[in-house]
């Protein structure tokens, strides 16, 4: 009987290690879905307008788990509406509840568990809501620790998004992420995504790029898609070459693919039409394209290594 008893126990003790030695793949996005404000409901961009598309956008494309940044806690609410499988943490960063843009994280609840969680400020006082260094805004950070369930795999997820003024604020921001990361037990996976209003060619995305400790999945990626930069203005025919949202991780990932993702809706019907090639009863509507935030989101697929 003891000899069962052991050989059962083996049996289990086996297949957890090769469940926690077994690669796993998943999804990570960033996407700054533009807060809810009265300016962009007049011009054809309303938030009313633009969450349904956001939703499927992001079902459609398989986010497993992504960084949002300025939504408002009623856009939160309604996100989550809409995307029935996730969950999210994160709080405002005017008063660390309810109040105020938000860096929040989506995830799958059937995907990840989540095992803890905290906000803490991008100031020299991290506790509480202020503005840092040269800050013209109040900004937060949410991270979350979460559990793969299938594979057992554990990582550390931080979301934020940087001020979009004050350089020193970016540069000392892009300091004290480091140096949380650099207090956790080493060998902790990371990700981190966010809004750093700054592309590939400023200091503080060299600080974190080129830091030994994290690195831009753009440049780990085996295959890139970026058709555009990350910037839109609500301008579907806008083009740029920098990209501001990115999607930075430690060495234990592999990025399997990375892509900036354009997509386009149609709206303000203005008449019909036939088209002129072949087959002729096709009838076209004369539409505006219109992108679903002012920014593309980051999309990447990764392997655990």
């Amino acid at each position: 009987m003891k000899k069962i008893f052991c050989l059962i126990l083996f049996s289990f003790l086996f297949v957890g290690m090769i469940c926690a030695l077994t690669p796993t793949t998943f999804t990570v996005a960033t996407y700054n879905v533009r807060n809810a404000n009265h300016g962009d409901s007049i011009n054809g961009n309303g938030w009313g307008q633009r969450s349904p598309y956001i939703a499927q956008l992001i079902r459609f494309h398989g986010f497993d788990i992504f960084g949002t940044q300025e939504g408002l806690y009623n856009q939160l609410q309604e996100m989550k509406q809409l995307l029935p499988d996730y969950n999210y943490i994160g709080k405002g960063r005017d008063d660390g509840k309810t109040k105020g843009e938000h860096s929040a994280i989506f995830y799958r609840t059937d995907k990840f568990q989540l095992l803890d969680q905290g906000d803490f400020w991008l100031s020299k006082d991290e506790s509480k809501p202020n503005m840092g260094w040269d800050a013209v805004c109040v900004r937060i950070c949410t991270w979350g620790k979460f559990k793969e369930i299938k594979s057992g795999f554990v990582f550390v997820y931080f979301n934020l998004h940087m001020d979009h003024i004050g350089t020193v604020a970016r540069s000392e921001s892009a300091k004290l992420i480091l140096k949380k990361i650099q207090a956790m037990p080493k060998g902790v996976p990371v990700i981190l995504s966010g809004d750093f209003n700054v592309d590939q060619d400023s200091p503080s995305y060299k600080l974190l790029n080129t830091s030994g400790i994290l690195q831009d999945s753009y440049g780990m990626s085996k295959l890139v898609y970026a058709p555009n930069g990350t910037f839109n203005d609500f301008n579907p025919n806008s083009k740029t070459d920098s990209r501001i949202d990115h999607i930075f991780l430690t060495n234990n990932f592999k990025v399997l693919k990375y892509g900036i993702l354009t997509d386009t809706y149609r709206s303000e019907n203005k008449g019909e039409f036939n088209s002129n090639a072949a087959p002729k009863e096709i009838k076209l509507q004369e539409n505006s394209a219109r992108c679903p935030s002012d920014h593309f989101p980051v999309m990447i697929v990764v392997q655990t290594k």
